[in-house]
């Protein structure tokens, strides 16, 4: 009797991962379990806490170095003659992201299922094809933003500067997809060969990595066409055809790969439809700025420290779902450090801020007080829409490792905005103010 019910168990477990919705099924060719190197349930909960807060830390500094570096080249020649480079950036900064985050949530599962071990050559070939192929087109569509948003205005088309803005933002997308690719594949397979959770540091570390990378290739590549603009179309025609051809050969490639073809079906909506979510929060930003400063400062730590966090609460949820984790004990201990972490590495940032006096704003604790309640409501709330969000979509037969992180770094966008705009009103409104709140 113990036997029949273990053997339809067993059987039941096969179909539910034959079935599984990404597009290939969790058993080997010799029909034995995928080696599931790393359990949650065994997983100490210290040691993860460390994992994730050091990547957390890192990601938090790779920002800060993102930001030092467009002080930087914001006076370069290209910059201040070019306008609309600077409406490129957080258009192509956080589509970008959002490729980068979900390649690392996708390839952290497969080295939990071992997926690694069996077939990493299929899994690079496909990744980085998916990955040159969508930010190719999300490259060109973020430059016909950039470019509509700077001729509308004024009413003034320019060709060279149309032209100038595209290549720029396709060669960096294809560079930058190509090296930050490459560096998540090899975080991911070191971090498994020394048994650390790659959910844990793989999506802040794709942060941290393609904010700082992609602004200073893009910097360096359309201050290298800026010599040339005005005298010759012929050099960015030529990187606009090439990657126009570029797109469809990758394209074929990952649709071909049983590994990314349902990323490459999948993975286009959410990608567009974080980029009209994230632009809600701009429009918020732009109106919060006006009223308060200091404001700009702030909205980048408490928008990055929150899309990262839950970036890993989706990430290991979703590897949880491929593996047959059980949910229960995954969300409370994910959830109880991700939002133990909010206060320490907010306190961190902002501190640092305040010593660079990059915001202006005084350190006073009602400021820390309403800040800090700002950022764990946001946290918080971003949790719980993951939780449900991811789970949403597996039971509808999306795989949340190619659709989760793209909206809820959008809604967090969102989020964090708002409720920075509101702490910064209601210190207004106590008094709580100096130069960066409106005096």
């Amino acid at each position: 009797m113990n036997r029949s019910k273990n053997n339809n168990s067993k059987m039941a477990r096969s179909t539910e991962c034959d079935s599984e919705p990404n597009g290939y099924s969790l058993i080997n060719n010799d029909n034995k379990p995928p080696d599931i190197h790393i359990k949650y349930g065994k997983e100490n909960s210290w040691v993860a806490g460390v994992q994730m807060f050091v990547s957390f830390l890192l990601a938090g500094f790779g920002m800060v170095a993102a930001s030092l570096v467009l002080d930087i080249v914001q006076h370069w020649e290209v910059f201040e003659q070019v306008s609309e480079v600077y409406i490129l950036v957080p258009a192509l900064l956080g589509l970008k992201g959002n490729l980068e985050m979900t390649l690392a949530s996708r390839l952290s599962t497969h080295a939990h299922l071992g997926h690694l071990d069996t077939n990493l050559g299929a899994l690079i070939v496909g990744n980085l094809c998916l990955i040159q192929c969508q930010a190719v087109l999300v490259g060109f569509l973020a430059a016909m933003a950039a470019i509509a948003m700077g001729w509308i205005p004024d009413g003034q088309f320019d060709i060279h500067h149309a032209l100038l803005l595209s290549a720029s933002s396709v060669l960096t997308a294809s560079f930058a997809s190509f090296i930050l690719g490459l560096i998540m594949i090899g975080v991911i397979v070191i971090s498994k060969k020394v048994n650390i959770n790659p959910d844990n540091i793989a999506t802040p570390i794709a942060a941290s990595l393609g904010d700082l990378t992609t602004l200073a290739l893009l910097s360096w590549i359309a201050s290298l066409l800026y010599r040339n603009i005005g005298t010759s179309v012929v050099m960015p025609s030529i990187i606009i055809i090439a990657g126009a051809m570029i797109v469809p050969v990758c394209g074929y490639i990952a649709w071909e790969n049983k590994f990314t073809k349902q990323a490459l079906d999948e993975g286009w909506v959410p990608v567009v439809s974080a980029m009209v979510i994230s632009s809600a929060g701009g429009l918020i930003l732009d109106y919060t700025v006006v009223n308060y400063k200091g404001i700009a400062v702030f909205q980048l730590v408490i928008n990055g420290i929150g899309g990262n966090m839950v970036a890993v609460h989706a990430s290991r949820l979703s590897t949880m779902l491929h593996t047959g984790e059980k949910a229960g004990p995954l969300v409370g201990k994910t959830t109880k450090l991700l939002l133990l972490m909010v206060i320490p590495g907010q306190l961190i940032f902002i501190y640092t801020i305040g010593y660079l006096k990059a915001g202006h704003t005084s350190m006073t604790p009602i400021f820390i007080l309403i800040y800090m309640s700002a950022a764990l409501l946001q946290v918080f709330s971003l949790i719980a829409i993951s939780h449900y969000m991811v789970i949403w979509m597996w039971k509808i037969g999306m795989d949340p490792d190619n659709s989760a992180i793209p909206y809820l770094t959008a809604l967090g966008d969102l989020l964090g905005t708002a409720l920075l705009g509101v702490a910064f009103h209601i210190l207004y409104a106590i008094g709580d103010k100096d130069s960066d709140l409106g005096d």
